[in-house]
């Protein structure tokens, strides 16, 4: 059975959720009661799912008796997790690689503990002072992975492919993130990585909105998601208004929906079912009511982009898809 507009997993991303909250307990030590008034607002903005997004809480570190409490956070609210994003913790961070890396494999054995299907990594870094300075973090530059270095292209390879490995053997797929300036930072490099990984379960969360947003000429975004639709197996969903001057080399981006921003989602959501994509999508927004945008996300894919009916063409993806129970529609 295929998924249709009724059907498809959609997951909420809670990035307008602190770790921290007002009266400086974090969401590591919080009462579940916490974690159910997240889940419930996130079910009340029309949400069935949540992506357990690590800025949010970090399941790799939390014990297996309070794994055990999240899940039935999840359980007592009625929503699923069938998600998990783990993100600035690259395995080729020149300090902390190590760390990143048990914590990466720490995530993965949380995953499997709570019932997830994906869990998501990528190569992003920790933002620099100055990024955190400003009010959209990607208007000036990160950290860069290093051009034209095989041996630290080779260090990400191996370690991403020791997570991929641990990961079949929970029965979890494994996804990377595209991220601007990292080795999933274009449709060439990003292809490349997942197939010199080569493993089934590891494919591509093309989260085309993190390379639209530079302030700098982009990749062209037709051929960015021909490139890297066949290896899709999970996918965070945003857009940006994005105006461009060569001439004055100005860029101006700003977070927009799904139907409204410089990203043709018809036209993506078109090429990924042609090559195959069966994965569950995560509804992204950064600032203001964050929460209700991305409702708004769902609503246009399934009331105008997804399919209707389960008789569509479906082509063969490159790498495995998802294996989650199809979502119940309301009666």
């Amino acid at each position: 059975m295929v998924y249709t507009a009724e059907t498809w997993p959609i997951t909420a991303a809670p990035l307008q959720f602190p770790h921290q909250g007002t009266d400086g307990v974090t969401m590591q030590e919080a009462d579940p009661t916490v974690w159910e008034s997240v889940f419930r607002e996130i079910q009340d903005a029309g949400f069935d799912n949540v992506d357990l997004l690590d800025t949010w809480i970090r399941p790799g570190d939390l014990s297996p008796e309070r794994l055990e409490e999240l899940k039935r956070a999840t359980q007592n609210v009625g929503v699923g997790a069938p998600a998990l994003s783990a993100i600035r913790c690259s395995v080729i961070d020149e300090r902390n690689w190590e760390d990143n890396l048990a914590y990466s494999h720490r995530t993965l054995e949380a995953a499997a503990q709570l019932g997830c299907e994906v869990v998501s990594f990528g190569l992003q870094q920790p933002l620099t002072p100055l990024q955190k300075k400003q009010l959209w973090f990607w208007t000036v530059d990160g950290h860069k992975d290093p051009d034209n270095d095989p041996d630290t292209w080779k260090k990400a390879v191996e370690r991403l492919c020791e997570l991929g490995s641990h990961a079949a053997d929970l029965g979890l797929l494994m996804s990377l993130e595209l991220y601007e300036d990292t080795y999933l930072g274009s449709g060439d490099s990003a292809v490349r990585l997942v197939q010199d990984i080569d493993l089934p379960n590891v494919g591509l969360n093309p989260d085309l909105g993190n390379l639209v947003r530079a302030h700098r000429p982009i990749e062209s975004i037709p051929e960015l998601i021909a490139k890297t639709m066949p290896y899709a197996n999970y996918w965070h969903v945003k857009n940006y208004s994005r105006d461009e001057n060569l001439a004055r080399n100005h860029f101006t981006v700003t977070p927009a929906p799904l139907e409204t921003g410089v990203i043709n989602y018809r036209e993506a959501v078109r090429t990924a079912l042609a090559s195959g994509f069966q994965g569950i999508i995560c509804a992204e927004h950064y600032g203001g009511d964050g929460l209700s945008v991305s409702a708004t996300n769902q609503e246009y894919l399934r009331k105008r982009i997804l399919p209707k009916t389960e008789d569509y063409a479906l082509g063969t993806p490159l790498v495995a898809q998802g294996r989650q129970t199809a979502r119940q529609t309301a009666s």
